[in-house]
């Protein structure tokens, strides 16, 4: 399903709060045991769309981009396994992490740069595209088992971050 009305806007980086708002959506419509692919380009806003599934997870902690960490972990109304796999190479290393021994019912699992663990992500992973257009604007393409969150959510100023935080 396109959600992006609510990204598509101009500027120098069109879309951020928009994006962060619609992750908080989609992170309060969470359960658990979801395993969930950002699949975008380089600079389209992954991990801001990170930063506001966490945020509607009711995770405390600062969320930043586990590029170098690879793996990070946070703890919420369900636990966060937040993994960027921009530095590996293949589905053997994806294995080597053993993410899946770091997940149970009560988790929620954000795959930056899936693309890199092959067919090693479990079968039920929903994939979430983000696009940069020509313009420069953002659109994101849900699936419809994370468009519970009604598009008015994704725009209540109420759930916008007052100081601007970006990633």
């Amino acid at each position: 399903r396109d959600r992006g009305d609510e990204l598509r806007r101009n500027g120098p980086n069109p879309g951020r709060a928009q994006k962060e708002r619609l992750g908080i959506a989609i992170g309060r419509t969470l359960q658990g045991g979801e395993w969930i692919a950002l699949r975008a380009p380089l600079g389209a806003g992954k991990t801001v769309l990170a930063k506001g599934i966490a945020r509607g997870l009711d995770v405390r902690d600062v969320v930043t981009s586990p590029t170098f960490t690879v793996v990070s972990e946070y703890s919420g109304r369900l636990h966060l396994v937040h993994v960027d796999l921009y530095r590996i190479h293949g589905p053997e290393e994806f294995e080597q992490l053993a993410v899946e021994d770091l997940v149970d019912e009560r988790s929620v699992v954000l795959v930056e740069w899936p693309e890199r663990a092959g067919d090693a992500l479990p079968r039920t992973t929903r994939t979430i595209r983000l696009e940069i257009e020509a313009d420069g604007s953002r659109l994101a393409h849900l699936p419809d088992e994370l468009t519970a969150a009604p598009a008015s959510a994704a725009r209540d100023p109420a759930t916008a971050d007052p100081a601007g935080e970006s990633s």
